[in-house]
């Protein structure tokens, strides 16, 4: 590697890993300022909320490093033309698309990061995150989720078990209860399903449907058609104590779909959500083209108008980008094209300019 091509990376890396470590912190920390009144009083210690903010670190990067890769690279060969480096590199002999081609392989190996990150470090980080709301923050939902299976207690200390629960439909599937009396067990409901219905007093109740019911005291086994259960928590408590999809992994929500797809159910939401697991890494390779070839093309000016354009740009990015999401989420669109319509039309324009790079 050339010399030149050195002090570029280095100096690139350097500002990198100060704007994408700084942002993302912030975020963690403004997450951290609107839940700190969550936290029970006599387990609000520094070491706590620097936990917390570690913890929801690696989602803000995740989402952020697109964004930084493309201000970054802006930044850095704005100035380099500013400071006529690439006039001196190419009255040399050099070849400004030579000196970019590194940086497009860091893009590409950046976007494997980013896939990475969003494949295994962030869900594992939302499971220690829901953890550590149980452990230290109020009203937390006693609420675990294992092998997909959902385990909570219910208003009246019994123990409740979901095998599948459709937040879109809020549907619960398989869902038995264990009543206990004094140490034993005294009842057990088994469901085939649990439907929310909304009362009159604008609430709600679980509606149980296909039940058996076996009273251990008594020795009974009874059956019903339908039965109204009070002692379930309403479905804003699921969506709290569960992972949500952007917190979940390709595998998992291949698994999760699978199931609702095995119980009947097409949730086209987290089939966006998967397509997007993979579509959205890719931002950070067209990004970093997009920052490269626009700095050397033209004088942007200094870093403050560097960086403003390259929020503008990365704007633009995100607004086209979730609304092509909930075009997919409303069936509008098929995942594929909801997922892949804006990363295609800015890697076609990345190209597009790179090619036209002046040598």
């Amino acid at each position: 590697m050339k010399i030149i091509h050195r002090y570029f990376i280095k100096e690139f890396l350097t500002i990198l890993s100060i704007l994408t470590l700084g942002i993302s912190l912030i975020f963690s920390l403004l997450d951290l300022i609107e839940k700190v009144d969550n936290f029970m009083p006599d387990k609000l210690t520094v070491p706590r909320l620097v936990e917390y903010i570690l913890l929801n670190f690696p989602k803000y990067l995740y989402y952020l490093l697109p964004m930084s890769l493309l201000i970054c690279s802006l930044f850095v060969f704005s100035q380099a033309s500013r400071n006529k480096e690439i006039i001196a590199f190419k009255a040399i002999g050099g070849r400004t698309k030579k000196l970019l081609y590194p940086f497009i392989i860091a893009g590409l190996l950046f976007s494997l990061f980013s896939f990475s990150v969003g494949e295994f470090i962030v869900p594992a980080f939302a499971t220690q995150t829901l953890e550590f709301r149980k452990a230290f923050m109020k009203n937390a939902d006693k609420l675990t989720v294992k092998e997909g299976i959902i385990w909570l207690s219910g208003t009246d200390g019994s123990t409740i078990r979901i095998e599948l629960y459709v937040p879109e439909n809020k549907v619960a599937k398989g869902v038995s209860i264990f009543i206990l009396g004094k140490g034993t067990l005294k009842k057990r409901i088994e469901a085939e399903e649990a439907r929310w219905n909304k009362t009159r007093e604008a609430q709600g109740v679980w509606k149980l449907r296909n039940i058996m019911i076996y009273d251990l005291e008594k020795g009974e086994v009874n059956r019903a058609a339908e039965l109204d259960y009070a002692n379930m928590e309403s479905p804003d408590f699921f969506t709290k104590g569960m992972k949500k999809p952007e917190e979940m992994g390709i595998v998992d929500l291949y698994r999760y779909t699978a199931k609702l797809k095995e119980a009947g159910f097409r949730d086209d939401k987290l089939i966006v959500d998967m397509y997007s697991k993979i579509s959205y890494p890719l931002a950070n390779l067209f990004m970093m083209v997009l920052g490269i070839s626009l700095s050397v093309m033209s004088r942007i000016g200094g870093g403050l108008i560097a960086a403003g354009l390259g929020i503008s740009i990365s704007f633009i990015y995100w607004l086209g980008y979730s609304f092509m999401l909930s075009m997919g989420y409303t069936r509008i669109l098929p995942p594929a094209v909801a997922t892949w319509m804006m990363p295609v039309i800015f890697s076609v324009l990345a190209v597009y300019l790179f090619r036209n790079v002046p040598e």
